[in-house]
């Protein structure tokens, strides 16, 4: 399952099923994303002809910079130490005869003490609120969590395409009904949390029967 998680909100704003042959890259390039968008992903995703495409369309990404990545430095800017920046550079990286000017920046983590180099081609953000962008690329992390574990995910109940299919769409469905309640409860209460209470929603095998949805109301 490929997906586009909203920001605001932290809801899909795209899915797909595909199967296990077709790369999340061609997918992402196939996206038709709104104009001054800001898009994170991780480095399995970089591709320069791809990010050449989107700054075309004034579309904005983060992403993490390979370690073998070959790059021209252009210049270095000044930066707060104290917030875990430790660079901010202008770079120019080459791809199939063509160059193409982007930014990476060097945080450590304050907490882990983990390094990080980051790549942009956003050049007006400042580079803590970049590397603060990509952190937030955890909540897809979280989202296929939350999806697998609490809406029952984790095994199928049927091997055909159709009952794939059926099971990924009736969880991502259950999922957008419990984060739209989430916003009308304002109860501060996560999706997790809304997903085992006040209902628990699971797929059952019962034997000689086939596969149905049943909801267990607590008492």
């Amino acid at each position: 399952m490929h997906t586009l998680l909203d920001h605001d909100g932290y809801i899909p704003a795209f899915a797909t099923v595909t199967d296990a042959k077709t790369h999340e890259s061609r997918i992402a390039q196939a996206m038709e994303l709104p104009k001054g968008s800001i898009v994170v992903f991780d480095k399995g995703f970089i591709n320069y002809p791809w990010f050449r495409s989107l700054g075309e369309k004034t579309i904005f990404f983060v992403t993490r910079l390979k370690k073998n990545a070959v790059y021209k430095l252009l210049d270095r800017r000044p930066v707060n130490r104290k917030t875990g920046v430790t660079s901010d550079h202008m770079i120019e990286v080459a791809s199939r005869g063509k160059t193409l000017r982007l930014r990476r920046i060097g945080y450590r983590d304050p907490d882990t003490g983990k390094r990080y180099e980051f790549l942009t081609n956003h050049f007006r953000l400042s580079a803590k609120t970049i590397a603060d962008i990509y952190k937030d690329r955890w909540q897809i992390e979280l989202f296929f969590k939350e999806i697998k574990q609490n809406l029952r995910i984790k095994t199928f109940v049927g091997n055909s395409e159709n009952a794939v299919l059926i099971q990924i769409y009736t969880a991502l469905t259950v999922y957008l009904l419990l984060a739209y309640q989430k916003f009308l409860s304002r109860l501060g209460l996560s999706v997790q949390q809304l997903s085992t209470h006040p209902a628990q929603s699971a797929w059952r095998r019962y034997p000689g029967r086939t596969a149905e949805s049943t909801t267990t109301k607590s008492r």
